[in-house]
């Protein structure tokens, strides 16, 4: 097609800022977990956006945080690969910070030496006033040249459309390089342990979850007794203690149950089947240093 526009998009930001739910909303589709804890993306998670006369691809990273472990200094890594890595990156930030931080200001740094073409989103505006997001503006405009600079609250359709349209701009000519059908470059066996991760993130205390990984052992299409399609999923829920065993199976296994009862009423929605997920929890104390379980 002429005049067809296609490219990658990184988007970066501290932990915590809202990207995941910035890039679900763009999408149209839940491809990256969303809980309001820090450190919820693991993996640089690719998704797809068709539109009439280009293909976005994006690329949500890891939060950019201080590592403590194998597993944080690989995350890290990854989020960082990702700026000279893409032809446009979103940077996201949040207006209820106090001008630029630390965090920030690191990020800001490697865009600079990347020479990157960016575009800066500021989330969050509805918890601030008019003068907090002014004065946001101008300390990030002063430091950077900007694409846009395009402040948000909850996304609304109207505000995905102007960053589509911004990233559109400064795309370059280029063929669609997936199918215009796809949406993400997960499997469904990525989709489902993001999808339990999700769950329990939500759900536990907040010293277990970072410490949860979450592997897949059976993904099955089969059928009930009934000759209806299912899927049988089962998977383990990794953690680092024996009392995160604990606490991640509750009392007579109520929080486990709970775990379980919401993933697959998601799995069910995202496969549009009915699913049978069996979880058990395993304690594996160092997984976060351990180099299988990181790649």
């Amino acid at each position: 097609m002429e005049n067809f526009k296609s490219g990658f998009v990184a988007i970066v930001g501290r932990t915590n800022v809202g990207k995941s739910s910035i890039l679900n909303d763009m999408v149209g589709q839940k491809v990256a977990s969303v809980a309001n804890k820090p450190q919820t993306t693991r993996t640089a998670i690719k998704a797809i956006v068709n539109r009439e006369h280009s293909q976005i691809i994006f690329t949500d990273t890891p939060g950019i945080h201080k590592p403590k472990s194998k597993l944080g200094d690989t995350m890290v890594e990854t989020a960082w690969g990702s700026i000279p890595d893409s032809d446009v990156v979103l940077f996201v930030v949040e207006a209820t910070s106090d001008g630029i931080g630390k965090g920030d200001q690191m990020i800001l740094d490697k865009i600079k030496e990347a020479k990157a073409q960016t575009i800066l989103v500021i989330n969050k505006i509805d918890l601030v006033s008019k003068e907090q997001i002014f004065k946001m503006i101008e300390a990030f405009k002063d430091e950077y040249h900007f694409k846009a600079i395009i402040p948000i609250s909850a996304l609304k359709a109207s505000d995905v459309e102007i960053i589509l349209e911004e990233i559109e701009k400064n795309l370059k000519e280029g063929p669609a390089y997936y199918d215009i059908e796809e949406y993400t470059d997960q499997t469904l066996r990525d989709l489902a342990a993001e999808t339990i991760r999700e769950k329990a993130l939500k759900l536990l205390k907040d010293e277990v979850p970072h410490g949860i990984l979450i592997e897949i052992e059976k993904m099955k299409k089969g059928r009930t007794r009934e000759e209806k399609p299912i899927f049988n999923v089962e998977a383990t829920i990794y953690c680092l203690r024996e009392s995160h065993k604990g606490i991640i199976i509750g009392k007579g296994g109520a929080m486990l149950k709970r775990i379980g009862t919401y993933a697959r009423e998601d799995l069910e929605k995202m496969l549009e089947t009915q699913v049978n997920l069996k979880l058990w929890v395993k304690v594996r104390e160092d997984w976060i240093n351990e180099e299988r379980f990181i790649k």
